[in-house]
Formats: C-alpha cells, sequence, structure tokens
C-alpha cells in the first residue's frame, strides 16, 4: 500500500506517476502538462493560477528563469487595488480607508499563501538517486538526501522547494558566525535559523539570577539549532538541558554543540517543552506571533492561539528551583500586528503565577524593519524584541 502522495500526468501518451514531495504539505496537484523552454511566462502563469502544474523537461537555468518570471507577475498582481472591506473603492473623490494592522497581516499572508501555491505549480522529477534529468542542472543528491534520506523511488517536487533544498543545504555547510558563542552555528532544513541576533544578544547579555553557583542547572526550551543552549553554557553554565520535539532540530542541535565543543555541558533531549526536574534558569524563545504556520520554517514564527507561550508560562512556576528565573525572550510584533494585546501577555503571566522581575528590550536590526515597501513595514519598525525576567510569586 502507498503511504506517500502520488502525482499522476501523461506523457507521450503513455500514463505515468511519481511520489509527490511538499515539506509545506501541499497536495498533489490534479492536473498537470509537459512544460520546455518554449513555453511563454504569460501561458505558464496563466496555468499555474488555475492549478495546472507544470512538470519541466527544458533547461534548468531555464526552469529557473521561468520562475523569475512567474514570481514577478505573481507580486504585480498582489500590488494592484482589490475592493475588499478592508481596502474599499474610492468614492466621490474620498481616499480609500485604511486597513486596520490585523487585516492588513490577514491580507498579506493570503497574498503569500496564493503567490506560493502558484509558483509551487512549476515541478521537476527527481530519479531514484536525486539526480535532474535536465541539462545545464546542479547535483542535488546531497541537499535532497539531508532532508528525505535514502532515495526510494522516482519522485516530483515544486523549483522553489527545492530551491530551498539547495539554499538550506548551502547553510548547512558554511554556517554562521555567531559571535556570542565564539563559533558557528550550522542550522538544518527545517529548523528556525538564528539570523535575527537580538535574541541571542539579549540570552548573552542578561545577569543570571542571584541565587545562581556553579552546580546551577539551566534549562533551554526548544532549542532549535541549539545556539541559546550554546551561549549558556559559553557563559559558564556547567549543565544545560535542551529540549525540542522535532527530530531535525534535535539532531540540528546535537550536531551544532559537537561542532563547537560543547556536548560535555548541554545535554539535548526529547521533550514536549520540559524535561523532568527543576532548574535555576529556563530559557525559552518561543514564536512570537499566534497565528497557524503553512510550512515547517514557519514553526519558529507562528504559533496558534499562542499554545506554546501558554503552556510554557503554566508549566514554569513547577520547574523553577527556589529563587530560579525563567527567561521568556519574545517579541512584542503580535502587540503591533493587532494579534495579542500586552494584556493578555500580562494576563497569562499572573494567571500562571508568575512576577516580572526585570525587562531588557532590544530594537530589531534584520532587514525588514527599514525596508518600507513591506507590506507590515509600519509593525515592523515599531518591533521591540524583549527578554522578560520571570520569578514564581
Amino acid at each position: 500500500m502507498q503511504t506517500h502522495p502520488v502525482v499522476y500526468w501523461t506523457e507521450g501518451d503513455e500514463t505515468r506517476s511519481a511520489r509527490w514531495r511538499s515539506e509545506r504539505g501541499a497536495p498533489p496537484p490534479k492536473r498537470v502538462v509537459i512544460a520546455d523552454d518554449r513555453m511563454t511566462a504569460d501561458d505558464a502563469y496563466g496555468l499555474a493560477c488555475q492549478g495546472t502544474a507544470l512538470l519541466w523537461r527544458g533547461d534548468f537555468q531555464n526552469a529557473r528563469q521561468m520562475l523569475i518570471a512567474l514570481a514577478s507577475r505573481a507580486d504585480r498582481q498582489s500590488r494592484r487595488p482589490k475592493k475588499s472591506a478592508a481596502f474599499p473603492a474610492r468614492i466621490s473623490g474620498a481616499s480609500p480607508v485604511p486597513a486596520l494592522p490585523v487585516e492588513a497581516f490577514n491580507l498579506h499572508r493570503q497574498a503569500r499563501s496564493q503567490r506560493a501555491r502558484t509558483l509551487g505549480m512549476l515541478v521537476l522529477e527527481l530519479d531514484e538517486n536525486y539526480g535532474l534529468g535536465l541539462r545545464r542542472a546542479p547535483d542535488v543528491h546531497q541537499a535532497c538526501a539531508e532532508v528525505y534520506g535514502p532515495g526510494a523511488g522516482r519522485s516530483v517536487l515544486s523549483l522553489r522547494e527545492l530551491l530551498g533544498l539547495i539554499g538550506a543545504h548551502e547553510w548547512r555547510v558554511k554556517g554562521m558566525e555567531i559571535p556570542a558563542i565564539g563559533g558557528r552555528i550550522h542550522p538544518h532544513y527545517g529548523v528556525f535559523t538564528p539570523i535575527r541576533r537580538e535574541y541571542v544578544d539579549l540570552v548573552a547579555k542578561a545577569p543570571l539570577p542571584a541565587s545562581w553557583s556553579s552546580s546551577s542547572v539551566a534549562f533551554d526550551i526548544g532549542t532549535g539549532t541549539g545556539v541559546l543552549a550554546a551561549v549558556l553554557a559559553r557563559r559558564g553554565v556547567r549543565r544545560v538541558v535542551a529540549t525540542d520535539r522535532d527530530p531535525r532540530a534535535l539532531a540540528c542541535a546535537r550536531e551544532n554543540l559537537e561542532r563547537l565543543g560543547l556536548a560535555n555541558q548541554v545535554e539535548v533531549v526529547e521533550a514536549d517543552l520540559f524535561p523532568e526536574g527543576r532548574a535555576a534558569l529556563v530559557v525559552c524563545n518561543p514564536p512570537w506571533v499566534p497565528a497557524r504556520p503553512s510550512s515547517p520554517l514557519e514553526h519558529g514564527i507562528f504559533d496558534p492561539e499562542s499554545r506554546m507561550l501558554r503552556a510554557f508560562l503554566a508549566a514554569l512556576p513547577a520547574h523553577l528551583e527556589p529563587a530560579g528565573e525563567g527567561w521568556l525572550i519574545l517579541s512584542d510584533l503580535a502587540e503591533h500586528l493587532g494579534l495579542r494585546p500586552r494584556s493578555e501577555l500580562v494576563a497569562m503571566f499572573d494567571t500562571a503565577g508568575l512576577k516580572v522581575v526585570d525587562r531588557i528590550d532590544a530594537r530589531p536590526t534584520h532587514p525588514k524593519a527599514s525596508d518600507e515597501a513591506d507590506a507590515l513595514h509600519a509593525a515592523r519598525a515599531a518591533e521591540v524584541t524583549s527578554l522578560w525576567r520571570l520569578a514564581a510569586r
């Protein structure tokens, strides 16, 4: 019995099929046509918008150019004025009413989702060893094997996803320098990459709890790449327990800590939030936007109904040693988007029996904070990332 989705198409009067791969969970396309270098970008865009997949049989580099052309048309379409409740048409010369932040956010995500669906219609076939039978095609075997495991028959995936795999492989190989740990972090595909350095710097500079001693233990909840566990270890914390429930994150963290020579200080364990026992310091950098993720990478950003945040805060007091602290590192972008008011966050603290010892703030340094063309620029420009020092009441 097949345990994976399958895509079907007709080619040369023959019905063919292959395994469908989509890390973002997109269903296999129901309609597939063969496309090559002779197809125009306008024809390709029209078919893609209708949900028809284009199985590319031409030159690989031309496929990349076609994807760029499709993206240009999708972006041009999204910039056209639309009549909606959020952006009503001009009436009697009056200016359109601007959307509320939450409306702008929802429209932005809808547009990005539609864009992803359209661009995902340009697809490629891989052989059983992840080979591409296209002219000027790169060797993608290692990039695919790192994500999918050993090859198992022919498969079809979107060019956009394949380029994501290639980019992730390159990041994994070269890594990124993190000054706070005096070394490099090598992120794996599907694990949130620490490109936003403000949250790392906050953990590197915040004062350790007053009760801290050489025998104290720290927990890093939702460790991801292991970067915050590494920061704590570099600060002299002799024992850190880092948790995650994602197999990719666990493998990534273990590999990074081994590279950094910190495997003896940091124990990486599979757990849904907390490990057993208590700690003098518990650190957590949860997803900061209460919305539904649409891809594996977005799990590091979006937390539906603030479930992880609420669960972390509710269980924190039971895992703190006397006079211990919980460090919650959280962006306030959700507040500026109208998705979660500050009062709701404070109420979560109160409900959990927590008090605020201190709060340390940092302004964002990522490029989107200064990109005025970004649809969410106003919220991003006002964003502040805070390290909340929490203690049990």
